[in-house]
């Protein structure tokens, strides 16, 4: 099947077999009746597995190219899946310029259990090597980056994690499936919040993990079913709903992003604008090699470089709601340094480029003119 096609039929059946539905079911069940101790059709308590839960990580899994697709309760929650395939001792190294929940989780939750994690730059993937020792485990790589829409090659650093024995995991939730597939580059791991752009429509928190290899996935599921942070069958059910309609989306988001990002590097009261469309963005090049598009998220910040200019500008949109959270049908606005990226040290932010004057962008599938008349006004 071709991706499209996938979106709405990878690795679903055509019907129900009880009825013959054609959209998947919500079983909203805890447990399953078994004919005799150990009897039973596939499923036995639904922390363990959920038929409407299983159909959604065959659909994660097909869209990925991967094998085995594993659903949480949260973004949050499948990245600690991973980390926890790790023990005391171990060390991972991290993009520098990464989502502030996960710079939390693995800081403050995962410091404390014994795991040392290096924050680094990955632009330049060959000064990821100056960092690896004997202990090293993981490189965990967003692309691209959130906020700064950093653009990390994941061909090259995969080549570095097979040099050296590293299982590589990628972040994809700002590029989707749609835009990039990390496992067909080498990756060993592709995490999405589900929130986003698979669910599409503002209306679930969810996580996912796909994997190709059948004994990572086996210590995976396992993680899942111990600690437990799964999602629930209505959950799945609208993640599911979501991806039938992720090709045509992000199709849209890529061309309303794209508006909006010409519009804002036009505007005389905006400084830097951060999309990996323009040609002198740095690492273009590799956006444009190992992305079918550039996506809909972009940041920016004011000339005047000031809380208070940034402020007043998500203060004044209409359109745009300022939100947490992105890739809904509908166009958010945030300020990372306060919202999104808060946990992280304001030093630490700093040095990856989240000033207080930068806002992020998540931009919509409204009417292109609607978008930029309302960042006209907002802007001023």
């Amino acid at each position: 099947m071709k991706f499209n096609t996938k979106t709405i039929h990878g690795g679903q059946k055509n019907a129900d077999p009880a009825y013959g539905s054609v959209m998947p079911p919500i079983y909203q069940t805890s447990t399953y009746s078994q004919s005799t101790p150990g009897g039973h059709k596939g499923f036995e308590y639904s922390r363990s597995g959920n038929p409407t839960r299983a159909m959604l990580e065959k659909s994660l899994a097909s869209i990925e190219n991967g094998n085995y697709g594993l659903a949480f309760g949260s973004g949050l929650a499948a990245i600690d899946a991973v980390v926890k395939l790790f023990k005391p001792g171990d060390e991972i190294i991290s993009t520098n310029d990464l989502y502030g929940g996960s710079y939390r989780l693995f800081t403050s939750i995962f410091e404390g259990l014994g795991i040392k994690f290096h924050f680094i730059g990955m632009q330049d993937a060959d000064k990821i090597e100056d960092h690896i020792n004997s202990k090293t485990k993981l490189i965990w790589v967003e692309t691209p980056t959130n906020p700064m829409m950093n653009i990390i090659d994941i061909d090259a650093v995969s080549k570095i994690a097979k040099k050296h024995d590293l299982l590589l995991a990628v972040d994809n939730t700002f590029a989707t499936p749609y835009l990039q597939q990390p496992l067909d580059l080498g990756a060993d791991i592709v995490m999405h919040s589900a929130t986003k752009y698979l669910g599409g429509h503002s209306d679930v928190v969810m996580g996912g993990l796909v994997v190709k290899d059948e004994k990572l996935a086996e210590k995976l599921y396992f993680i899942q079913n111990a600690s437990g942070a799964v999602c629930g069958p209505q959950d799945s059910f609208l993640v599911l709903r979501g991806i039938k309609t992720l090709h045509l989306r992000m199709q849209r988001h890529c061309e309303n992003g794209e508006a909006v990002a010409k519009f804002l590097r036009s505007h005389p009261k905006v400084d830097k604008v951060y999309w990996p469309g323009f040609e002198d963005h740095p690492n273009h090049d590799i956006a444009k090699k190992q992305m079918k598009g550039f996506g809909g998220m972009i940041s920016f910040t004011t000339k005047e470089n000031t809380l208070q200019s940034a402020t007043q500008i998500v203060e004044k949109l209409k359109v745009f709601t300022l939100a947490e959270s992105l890739g809904g049908v509908e166009s958010l606005a945030g300020h990372p340094a306060t919202m999104t990226h808060a946990s992280i040290p304001a030093e630490e932010r700093a040095k990856t480029g989240v000033t207080d004057s930068l806002i992020r962008l998540s931009v919509g599938v409204e009417d292109e003119e609607d978008l930029l008349a309302d960042l006209k006004q907002a802007i001023g």
